[in-house]
């Protein structure tokens, strides 16, 4: 399965000068418990804003320099690439940035989306998300509270069968 993981705001703004505009710690937990021990695939961008290869996960970077290296990570080309190198996992994810998140999305099976309810100024969006082609399996939402200054929602869409 190939999904994507993502945090949006509600006018699709994911980031700003290649970094993340909120901090919701109990988002980032989910983060970490949905691909712990999985492929995550990402464009050098998002992975240099990482600035290191996440733990507990096989960290794989697409970049087009043929000559880009990355300590601790599997380095390839394309998304085709780094799919294929992640066919062994039951569950590979998408992580970002923007461009990887278009490429990616006609091709993946579920998407792991927190709506974080709250516009930001940003240069960086998710792709719209058709939803007559996915059903949401899962949503909770979470109120914001002393840690996470806004409340958002946690939902898994699962592309629908044809």
């Amino acid at each position: 399965m190939l999904s994507i993981i993502v945090a949006v705001a509600e006018n699709n703004v994911i980031g700003k000068d290649n970094d993340l505009i909120w901090h919701l710690p109990r988002d980032l937990k989910h983060f970490k418990e949905t691909t712990r021990g999985h492929y995550i695939i990402m464009g050098r961008k998002t992975f240099e804003s990482n600035g290191r290869p996440l733990p507990n996960r096989t960290n794989v970077v697409i970049t087009r320099d043929k000559n880009y290296s990355a300590e601790g990570c599997i380095v390839v080309h394309t998304l085709e690439e780094a799919i294929k190198e992640a066919q062994s996992d039951s569950e590979a994810f998408i992580i970002g940035g923007g461009k990887i998140y278009e490429l990616a999305l006609p091709l993946v099976d579920r998407i792991y989306l927190t709506k974080i309810h709250h516009s930001f100024e940003g240069d960086t969006y998710f792709p719209e998300i058709d939803m007559a082609n996915w059903v949401v399996t899962d949503k909770r939402d979470f109120e914001a509270d002393e840690k996470n200054e806004y409340p958002f929602s946690i939902l898994v869409l699962d592309r629908k069968k044809v």
